[in-house]
């Protein structure tokens, strides 16, 4: 089965993003700036011209409070230009060296210099032309052949001495890196075309070109300013500019892409009963956290034509509650960003904005410390000792340690969870979850926690977020998964990103019980859960997925049209009724613009070969596959993807020796091992097989379809017993396991082994 890439893409550097501008156009050396717009048209019965970016400048001439506000922000100093103001490193001579390679820091004729290991792996000098952020660190980035820009993985602790800051250090301490590793300052991970700029610049269109392998990157500013959030703004100044009256009437939106206009006129009432809050309205929509979410998210970009006001998911997919970015209850792992957070938080569904909170401009909290949760949460019961059970002086009294416990990233960068969930000690004696209580009593384990919260509240706290169980049973193949997934599935009050990911992981668990289940998550009035439903569909036969999904070719939220698309990719269109082929091409043609625009990113390349060869089109897949290969050497599913497409047309040698190409780049990867066995188990060569195999097991221990196809393998060579404790070894790692289940039965009916 072909490897499907996941477009879930990220900042290497901190979560910077969203709001307000410069006024001045910047350019990478070697690179034209912004494309002029064209003129609009003449003919007054055309439709108006699309508004333009004009600038911070022109937005405050009038706005003078907000620009004062924003200057000096994260999203001001998101990207700077080098220079003496901007730059806060040691570029006086200073030293670093790690894994045998010494960069030096200095300066010539004005401009700041690194002196480091370059794509070739030798030392060479490369001149900074942009800072990255300015606190609790700051990046730099080094412009290199083709229009990249690439951020250094060496960076400034910007922090105070004190604090143990004014250092150069490594944003991977613990890895050994070489030219040749994905995570090398020159290699694609690090990009900042494709990885950052959409989030730390404005109106920034990537324009890359799969010819040359090269980018034309243009924007109108080169950090975060004003029509980054509220969008372009040349009709607003049009309308503030009407002094003669011969402006076309104002039609209620001055002139506006969108008005960030949902707190307007509301306020919070505190019941004296709960000592909550309540909103004086509900929240209609969700405009304004979209256009955080838009960076404050952990998110793929599946289109360029991003439209301020729309739904985020016409142009971006979140990343649902996976293994490695989230824990099973749904709090931080990964460096995800808050609004996956957020999702899932009781805030979020009582209607509580982003500007609740932070000041949207200067970015700042409306009120320090403990005061910015007393503005909904009163004083009186939640700010004491009988609420809190901590000294009223020490951190356990504050908020947000109990409340929204951080976690460090990139070294240097506390982030805060944004699900204000309540601490569950037992959770994490049961399912070993973080709990915020060990933050501070470090050497205590969950049980000791668990015991006073039982005392002080009668009970284990359970919070609003209960999805933790299900979400762990199906990451580790407990027997108890499917049926924690359909019960998910079915609560009202739960996140809807929780759902979405239950939805999703029933891929792995679909049956007669569970189907009804997904059903009703395709139609789901929340577009992400609907989208996690899509990804669920593949072990269906294609029939049965057109059957299921067809409707979602028309749903009016684009990354579902296109998960719909790339799901029916291999139904026959021509056997389709006129309607239903109109509706798949335009879906279709939605889907590979998605993979068009992230063409220089090897995983889009992987899942356009997939199209293809679902499609029975051998030569395109190829050629998306070897392109993928040479955006990344390395790129795993692009050998395990292309020699399953030599299997398919009859090609094994090709694909051995695509396979063994890869282990060449890759020893150590257990699906190449995995996928090589599985080629002598074809060849009837069983030695190889077992050999592979074990090995497969040997790197991946977790995977349980390496260990059912080693199991298969020592049947098939007479080591009954060996293959029997391996069904049992896999079945202890993962009980519900279906295939392995099913293996163990029909030899325990069979008298083997």
């Amino acid at each position: 089965m072909p490897i499907k890439h996941t477009r879930f893409f990220w900042l290497p550097v901190g979560a910077l993003a969203l709001a307000v501008i410069l006024a001045l156009y910047w350019a990478i050396p070697g690179r034209q700036g912004p494309a002029p717009n064209p003129p609009a048209s003449s003919n007054p019965s055309a439709p108006p011209a699309p508004p333009e970016f004009v600038g911070r400048a022109a937005c405050a001439a009038c706005h003078a409070e907000q620009d004062r506000l924003w200057q000096g922000s994260h999203h001001d100093r998101a990207m700077q230009a080098a220079d003496e103001q901007t730059v806060l490193g040691d570029f006086n001579g200073a030293i670093f060296s790690k894994d045998g390679v010494t960069s030096r820091f200095f300066r010539r004729d004005g401009r700041f210099w690194i002196n480091t290991d370059g794509p070739d792996g030798q030392l060479a000098d490369f001149e900074i032309q942009y800072t990255f952020g300015f606190t609790p660190l700051q990046q730099y980035l080094v412009a290199l052949p083709g229009g990249r820009l690439q951020a250094l993985s060496i960076a400034w602790d910007s922090r105070p001495l004190a604090q143990g800051g004014q250092r150069w250090f490594h944003l991977y301490p613990n890895e050994k890196i070489d030219h040749t590793d994905p995570l090398h300052w020159t290699r694609f991970s690090q990009n900042w075309n494709y990885m950052c700029a959409e989030c730390h610049s404005t109106d920034f269109q990537k324009h890359y070109d799969p010819a040359s392998h090269g980018y034309h990157s243009t924007w109108s500013e080169i950090d975060v300013s004003c029509e980054a959030c509220h969008g372009p703004g040349s009709r607003h100044v049009a309308w503030a500019g009407n002094k003669d009256g011969n402006s076309p009437p104002d039609d209620g939106t001055l002139g506006l892409v969108f008005h960030l206009d949902e707190r307007r006129g509301v306020h919070w009432n505190i019941d004296p009963a709960t000592g909550q809050a309540t909103r004086s309205q509900p929240r209609a929509t969700a405009q304004e956290i979209e256009t955080c979410a838009r960076c404050h998210a952990r998110r793929g970009q599946w289109f360029a034509d991003y439209r301020h006001g729309q739904p985020l998911l016409d142009t971006h997919l979140p990343a649902l509650l996976q293994a490695g970015l989230y824990h099973p209850d749904g709090q931080i792992d990964g460096e995800v960003y808050e609004y996956g957070s957020f999702l899932q938080s009781r805030m979020y569904r009582a209607g509580v904005t982003c500007s609740d909170c932070h000041q949207p401009h200067s970015l700042k909290l409306r009120a320090e410390g403990d005061g910015v949760c007393l503005q909904c949460h009163a004083a009186g019961k939640y700010a004491s000792t009988g609420h809190h059970h901590h000294r009223e002086d020490s951190p356990g009294a504050r908020c947000v340690e109990c409340h929204m416990p951080a976690k460090t990233y990139m070294g240097v960068d506390p982030r805060r969870d944004h699900g204000f969930r309540i601490p569950r000690p037992a959770l994490s004696a049961k399912l070993g979850t973080p709990n915020a209580c060990a933050n501070c009593h470090d050497k205590r384990p969950a049980r000791w926690a668990a015991d006073p919260l039982r005392h002080w509240y009668g009970h284990d706290p359970q919070g609003y977020q209960t999805y933790a169980a299900a979400l762990s049973a199906a990451r580790r193949g407990g027997v108890e998964a499917e049926a924690g997934l359909i019960a998910l599935l079915g609560k009202p009050d739960q996140p809807a990103i929780a759902k979405a990911t239950a939805a999703a992981e029933l891929g792995r668990w679909l049956s007669p019980d569970s189907l009804p289940s997904l059903l009703d998550a395709l139609g789901h009035a929340d577009p992400l859960v609907r989208a996690g439903a899509l990804q669920a569909l593949e072990p269906l036969p294609p029939e049965q997925r057109w059957q299921v999904a067809h409707g979602l070719l028309r749903d009016p939220v684009r990354a579902v049209r296109a998960l719909a698309a790339e799901a029916l990719a291999g139904m026959p269109v021509d056997q389709l009724p006129p309607e239903d082929q109109a509706a798949l091409r335009r879906a279709s043609t939605e889907y590979l613009a998605s993979l068009r625009l992230n063409a220089d990113e090897p995983g889009a390349q992987v899942n356009l070969g997939n199209w293809h060869a679902a499609k029975g089109e051998v030569e395109e897949a190829e050629r998306a596959y070897r392109e993928a290969l040479k955006l990344d050497p390395g790129w795993v599913p692009a050998y395990v993807n292309l020699a399953d497409l030599y299997r398919q047309t009859e090609r094994d040698g090709a694909g051995e020796a695509v396979l063994r190409e890869g282990l060449m780049q890759q020893p150590e990867a257990a699906a190449l091992h995995h996928s090589l066995g599985l080629l002598a188990i074809r060849r009837h060569d069983l030695a190889a097989a077992l050999a592979s195999l074990k090995r497969a097991v040997a790197l991946a221990p977790g995977d349980t379809a390496a260990i059912y196809a080693y199991a298969m393998a020592l049947d098939s060579s007479g080591q009954h017993r060996a293959a029997e404790k391996m069904v049992e070894a896999g079945l202890k790692q993962a009980p519900g396991d279906r295939a392995l289940n099913q293996l163990r039965s029909l030899w325990k009916a069979a008298g083997t082994p």
